[in-house]
């Protein structure tokens, strides 16, 4: 386990949550990119994947959490996307 890993996830993970709570609150997404959340998002489940395989440890828990939120911010993308 690297802190420096932990410390990386968080600082990544600490935008999520506003972006999600701006589109549920305005119902507005412009200038959302999905095709940069999608990379992301494959980022995240590759760093599950590899804490799965080779180094298991409790920072899977970040990956596992700041994917769940990237998740509902591609969703909500495409939900609102027709009022943009």
């Amino acid at each position: 386990m690297s802190v420096f890993e932990a410390i990386m996830l968080l600082c990544f993970g600490l935008g999520w949550p506003v972006s999600i709570i701006k589109a549920l609150r305005t119902k507005v997404v412009r200038g959302k990119s999905p095709v940069f959340m999608a990379i992301i998002f494959l980022g995240y489940l590759s760093g599950i994947t590899h804490k799965l395989i080779f180094t298991f440890d409790w920072v899977i828990l970040l990956y596992i959490l700041n994917c769940i939120m990237v998740g509902i911010d591609l969703f909500l993308y495409f939900r609102y996307l027709p009022r943009s």
